[in-house]
């Protein structure tokens, strides 16, 4: 058995994950209804829309939806559950782990939690503005945006892998 089926999850990660879920389900649902021709995966295909052209199009596409508006802003707080989420597991899977590369590594990648959480709203605040008057600037900035958002939850989710295979088995067991 390997340490973290070992080591409970601790209730807070539990209630924050919970929730988070939650809003994740709501924001798929959210999706569910801007998905047209014009936007495919729909909200995402609005967030690497690139073009005011494109942007437009999708809103468009989308008439007087309220569920563009209700995926927006429920992604605002979507992002502040994922990042504390993330940074929490982060803290708990470094509980054991007390060399220094991996306090540095946990460092690094809190910070690209963070740095994915703040692109994310940034992205949202600039995606709310594209729904009234799309343009080039908006949307290339919302794609950007969201280019970085994924990218360092992807590099933040590997780094986690990192820091639990640093050492395979805890400094000391646990009940030992």
């Amino acid at each position: 058995m390997n340490d973290i089926a070992r080591k409970p999850i601790p209730p807070g990660i539990r209630w924050v994950g919970g929730i988070t879920a939650v809003i994740l389900v709501a924001q798929v649902g959210f999706n569910q209804p801007l998905q047209t021709s014009a936007a495919p995966q729909g909200m995402l295909s609005f967030q690497l829309a690139t073009t005011g052209e494109g942007a437009a199009a999708i809103v468009a596409s989308w008439g007087e939806s309220v569920w563009a508006q209700a995926s927006l802003w429920s992604g605002f707080l979507f992002a502040a559950l994922y990042t504390i989420l993330l940074i929490l597991l982060t803290n708990h899977l470094l509980v054991d782990r007390p060399g220094v590369r991996e306090r540095k590594t946990g460092r690094w990648v809190r910070g690209l939690f963070v740095v994915a959480g703040l692109s994310h709203v940034v992205e949202y605040a600039v995606l709310l503005a594209n729904l009234d008057a799309p343009s080039d600037r908006l949307s290339l900035s919302a794609t950007l945006l969201a280019l970085a958002n994924y990218t360092a939850l992807l590099v933040g989710l590997a780094g986690l892998v990192v820091i639990r295979a640093a050492r395979r088995h805890p400094l000391s067991p646990s009940g030992a």
